[in-house]
């Protein structure tokens, strides 16, 4: 008998793949390779799709990051699609209203950035689209008309967040439209955002930011009092740099840099990098231990020095190198757990976010990341346009000496990241995940598994995960979040080390959404794989 060692199989296909979050988007990326389609238009049509089909997670009103493999000339690229904070934004506005920080949810986080995704679509297609961007639009633009399906996920999203009173009352009338919470199985339609898609389909970016949409966007945010106007919107644009790259055991693998946290997975790599962990049991208490400490030590560094480059250097150089690794583990304790008071951290690991992993049959790959942060981001659509606002400007400091604080033009810190690895020199892996502060935590993982243990992608993503730190206001900071696969006696030697162990069910879905590529160096299939803690799918032809 096959052995069987995952709930399902990785896909296998021999030119193209797409792995996503949604199966409905990932077919629609599929579609779009089909079509004569490259990685990077598979990539758009399946995260516009999920702005259309996970408006918890996702939405043209976030931001976006990517990493692109160019097959031809042989390089990963970086793009940033992260938004800027308004003209009018600063510290003393808020300050002066009695606020030591920026509001979670609410008016003011909505519009306080400008949102960045689409400039992040409209950037990547002008270098690597093959279709016209309609093209690429098409099905997310058609579930937006005339309806899309609510998965069960979705559906207890929208009960636990107009319970909650998190939703205004244009998010209430697309999401609630009858008062009550769909029910999974139901339908829900988005013409309002259809018509944004269309402008967008119709005249790239400034289908989004000029003409109405823009106009419609500033003027909601002028009737509340909030922050963006039409010039904030014309100046946000996309640009490209370089990605950060790190050496994993002969692995290059790279990450998106500042201000996103990529640069914590190289440093967590090379801190762990010594230890001989293929001989380590994969579910026992002492790889978890070692794990959650360089965790402990490389968000310590995030919240001191992580900002936007553009206004605070980061030193990333010195946090990635071995070097500076060196350094850091000698805070590593085997016997006991690292105490939260020597390296502190801060921050919370709840947040919404999408993946999509995209290959073409020349090789060329897309790691897309894009993101509303919280479950329907600020809790705010945009009048009668459909679109959800983030409330990633909630991640800025109101304290004007940190790195990240608070001004015009800036982008905040960014838990987003989006990783491709090489294997000599040839594209080996493509990877990403949803989960805030957990993000780093998954790709750190995940690697770990791909590269020491040898599992397959699916193999990778399905293991039981934990997150170490805060996970909701309230929580300690020590907090070591566990999936309920874990052998009890794993977690009963980690809280003898220290640990404090909160116990999660066996599949949690706030363990995060991961999905992944695997590219053979030999054959050249493709191997896709798709979390169970989502409705994804890796589809593949």
């Amino acid at each position: 008998m096959f052995p069987i060692h995952t709930g399902r199989p990785a896909t296998l296909a021999p030119k193209g793949m797409v792995a996503s979050p949604h199966s409905l988007a990932s077919a629609a990326g599929v579609d779009a390779l089909r079509a004569g389609g490259s990685a990077v238009d598979a990539a758009i049509a399946a995260g516009a799709a999920l702005s259309v089909l996970y408006p918890h997670m996702t939405s043209v009103g976030g931001d976006a990051f990517w990493l692109i493999y160019d097959a031809e000339a042989r390089r990963v690229r970086y793009l940033n699609g992260g938004g800027r904070a308004a003209k009018s934004a600063s510290t003393d506005w808020f300050r002066s209203r009695g606020m030591n920080e920026v509001p979670l949810r609410g008016f003011l986080p909505a519009t306080l950035t400008v949102p960045g995704a689409v400039a992040s679509w409209c950037a990547a297609h002008e270098e690597y689209g093959r279709l016209p961007l309609s093209r690429d639009l098409a099905a997310a633009i058609e579930y937006a008309r005339e309806g899309y399906p609510v998965t069960g996920r979705l559906a207890r999203w929208i009960e636990m967040c107009a319970g909650e009173n998190a939703l205004n009352a244009h998010a209430l009338a697309l999401f609630v439209p009858d008062g009550a919470a769909p029910r999974a199985g139901g339908k829900l339609t988005n013409r309002g955002l259809a018509l944004v898609l269309e402008r967008i389909a119709a005249a790239g970016r400034e289908g989004f930011y000029a003409g109405e949409t823009a106009r419609s966007l500033a003027s909601f945010s002028r009737a509340g009092g909030g922050f963006f106007d039409e010039a904030d919107f014309a100046e946000q644009h996309a640009s490209w740099d370089e990605p950060l790259r790190g050496i994993y055991r002969g692995v290059e693998i790279f990450e998106t840099p500042p201000p996103t946290q990529g640069f914590t997975v190289l440093e967590m790599l090379n801190l762990i990098e010594p230890y001989e962990i293929g001989k380590m049991d994969p579910l026992g208490p002492e790889l978890v231990h070692l794990l959650v400490q360089a965790k402990q030590i490389a968000y310590h560094d995030r919240d001191r020095l992580l900002a936007d480059p553009e206004f605070q250097p980061v030193p990333v150089e010195r946090l990635t190198s071995k070097p500076y690794a060196d350094e850091r583990r000698r805070l590593m304790r085997a016997d006991r757990a690292l105490p939260w008071d020597l390296v502190p951290s801060y921050g919370t690991l709840a947040g919404d976010t999408v993946f999509v992993g995209a290959v073409d049959a020349e090789g060329n790959a897309a790691a897309l990341i894009q993101s509303l942060y919280f479950t329907f981001g600020s809790g705010v659509v945009a009048g009668d346009t459909g679109v959800v606002l983030q409330n990633r400007s909630a991640y800025f400091s109101l304290d004007p000496q940190h790195p990240n604080a608070l001004e015009p033009g800036k982008r905040p810190m960014h838990t987003l990241i989006a990783s491709i690895a090489l294997k000599d020199g040839r594209p080996w892996q493509v990877f990403g995940c949803m989960g805030a502060d957990g993000q780093p935590q998954i790709h750190l993982q995940s690697y770990v598994r791909l590269i020491d243990f040898g599992f397959d992608i699916q193999q990778a993503l399905e293991m039981p995960r934990w997150l170490s730190g805060r996970f909701a206001i309230g929580d300690s900071r020590d907090l070591l979040n566990i999936e309920g696969r874990f052998p009890e006696a794993t977690v009963k030697e980690l809280e003898r080390r220290g640990h404090a162990a909160n116990r999660w069910p066996d599949f949690c879905e706030l363990a995060g959404h991961a999905h992944g590529i695997t590219i053979d160096p030999v054959s050249g299939m493709r191997t896709g794989g798709a979390d169970p803690r989502s409705d994804g799918a890796a589809i593949g032809h």
